[in-house]
């Protein structure tokens, strides 16, 4: 398989990953050997039926300088997706308790603090709608797993093909797009941004933004 590189140089790669790999056990070895490079580290992750744009270390320093960045939230991850429904407010955040069982890999919003509780947080804006759906840009101010699954379908708002966390659609995989990545390269500091939209397939093809139309 052939990943797509936004960015590469001697400490970090950029690219996007597919649908259906892992990013901490499949994406390292197939960059490893695309890259011929020894060294691939994984600093940061998302869920296996989700796609979009990642950042690994090709080095040990560079995979700390990052995950100190993300440590200390100086990495902004922001997201698209397409929930069913309609937020009441265009833009908004999003604050709750989350409990993730590890047994069934599922996370739920509790009310109540206690051992495995933890804060998360997110931001949210409403960039387009088509009939029953809503496509959405968000922002993580916390990285918890199924997160931006969960804050939304608790609100009775699931991602469409989201199956787990309570969605009708079952013809596509989860409507959540890693849509960009903004931190400092972890050698030179410099400012680093990238973005890619996903491919106009699925759900996401009823929207204009997706489909470069706006």
């Amino acid at each position: 398989m052939e990943i797509k590189l936004l960015y590469a140089d001697n400490d970090i790669v950029v690219c996007l990953k597919p649908l259906g790999k892992d990013s901490e056990k499949d994406m390292p070895d197939i960059l490893q050997t695309q890259l011929k490079n020894s060294e691939v580290y994984c600093v940061h992750r998302l869920d296996m039926a989700v796609g979009g744009v990642m950042v690994y270390a090709l080095n040990k320093k560079a995979a700390a300088g990052l995950s100190r960045q993300i440590a200390e939230q100086q990495m902004k991850k922001e997201y698209l997706a397409i929930v069913q429904g309609c937020p009441e407010e265009k833009s908004g955040i999003l604050r709750d308790l989350l409990f993730r069982d590890r047994a069934k890999n599922k996370s739920y919003v509790v009310k109540r603090r206690r051992a495995g509780v933890k804060d998360a947080e997110l931001e949210f804006e409403c960039v387009e709608q088509a009939g029953d759906k809503s496509l959405l840009h968000i922002v993580l101010h916390t990285g918890r797993s199924h997160q931006i699954r969960v804050q939304f379908s608790s609100r009775k708002m699931p991602l469409v093909g989201d199956v787990k966390y309570g969605s009708s659609y079952k013809d596509c995989p989860i409507s959540l797009w890693s849509h960009a990545l903004s931190f400092r390269h972890p050698t030179s500091g410099k400012a680093m941004h990238f973005e890619h939209l996903p491919e106009a397939e699925y759900y996401w093809k009823e929207f204009e933004y997706i489909k470069g139309e706006v």
